[in-house]
């Protein structure tokens, strides 16, 4: 009787309650409308099966709001029905944000160096010259020189974006 008790509690434990399937289901929606909004190269890099695919290819065509309704169940329930699936496609998609993460905070990192040396001038070309030695002094003071001239002549900032492109190209190498 302990036994056939123990073997019944065992056997609670290891299924779900109906609430934590429901949150389950809530999460793998979440998802699907998540692969919804991805653009179509970004939905390429993703493991997907084909029916997944073109689930989600349905739905993005898909204008009215219960039949877009209707379609990220559907989702849900092909993501449900295959986790192992589930799982590979959340950790791309959290490698995609980490690349994305990383790229946005290098271009703030050379925005970063372009204001400032575009403020300070040649202390902080020296700073740069330090962090990076490999850099070209005498192009870079060009192109400060010519876009300090642009910036006060109220012309387009072209010299600024030539350096922040020399800097994107010395910072990312």
């Amino acid at each position: 009787m302990i036994l056939t008790k123990l073997a019944n509690i065992r056997a609670m434990e290891e299924t779900k309650s109906k609430s934590q399937i429901k949150r389950e289901m809530k999460d793998l929606q979440s998802l699907g409308e998540e692969l919804v909004g991805l653009s179509k190269d970004r939905l390429t890099e993703l493991p997907l099966n084909s029916a997944l695919r073109e689930a989600i290819s349905l739905a993005q065509n898909i204008k009215a709001h219960g039949g877009r309704k209707r379609q990220l169940k559907f989702i849900g329930k092909l993501l449900r029905s295959n986790s192992d699936d589930a799982d590979a496609i959340l950790q791309s998609l959290q490698l995609q944000r980490e690349k994305e993460r990383r790229a946005a905070t290098l271009f703030h990192h050379v925005e970063q160096w372009r204001d400032r040396l575009l403020e300070e001038g040649d202390t902080a070309l020296e700073a740069l010259l330090q962090d990076y030695p490999q850099a070209d002094r005498q192009q870079i003071r060009i192109l400060i020189r010519n876009a300090r001239k642009e910036s006060k002549a109220g012309k387009p900032p072209a010299a600024a974006r030539n350096l922040f492109r020399q800097l994107r190209e010395l910072i990312c190498d």
